[in-house]
């Protein structure tokens, strides 16, 4: 079985558009979104959707929220980029994971929490007729791009819309997402969002210092 290669993919859809479209892009925190948002609104005009009731604790959820807005606020992009926080609600995302909480950090409990920011992500952007929707999550080394595709082609089946491939990490994108981080200070967090990932970042560091 051939691999896909998502960058190759979104190549081809930005080489064949003929206008500024649309795009609801999920992210996740300022960082991430960094190199996403200067690649992509060079071709798309985006609104960013942050939604991730995962995040934990709500200082946490509220400092890289405020992060992603000075970012937005400070940076000029060649397409205007809007901002759209969605509702803030753990216990949601503990419904959403129940049964999983045993996993290890990119297992299962995992693809639910991709399953279901992505999925409401989807479902707004359709009912915003967006043309594209997507997620800055691949960006990440550590993310599985075609688990996040995968997902992505899931959701936009289900609520009719169309899902713009990515693999945010090639072209250099995480590197550029470290030097653009640093240009802006951005706070850069050592854990995915969530009570677990925190609690394996919190034993990583203790494991280094010891």
């Amino acid at each position: 079985m051939s691999v896909r290669n998502y960058q190759k993919e979104a190549d081809e859809i930005i080489k064949g558009l003929e206008r500024v479209p649309t795009l609801f892009l999920h992210v996740c925190c300022a960082p991430c979104s960094s190199y996403v948002l200067e690649y992509l609104s060079e071709y798309f005009e985006i609104t960013v959707f942050f939604y991730n009731p995962n995040i934990e604790p709500e200082a946490e959820y509220d400092l890289r929220l405020s992060e992603l807005k000075r970012f937005i606020a400070e940076k000029p992009f060649p397409h205007p980029v809007h901002l759209i926080e969605g509702t803030y609600d753990p216990t949601v995302y503990r419904e959403a994971i129940r049964g999983f909480e045993g996993e290890k950090e990119g297992g299962k409990r995992c693809e639910a929490c991709f399953r279901l920011r992505l999925f409401e992500t989807a479902r707004l952007a359709s009912e915003g007729h967006f043309d594209y929707f997507t997620t800055t999550l691949s960006i990440s080394p550590l993310k599985n791009a075609a688990l996040l595709n995968r997902i992505g082609e899931d959701a936009g089946r289900q609520f009719h819309v169309s899902p713009f491939p990515s693999d945010f990490k090639k072209k250099d994108g995480y590197k550029r997402s470290v030097e653009l981080s640093a240009e802006y200070g951005l706070y850069r967090q050592d854990y995915c969002g969530c009570v677990f990932s925190k609690a394996e970042a919190e034993e990583r560091r203790k494991k280094h210092e010891s």
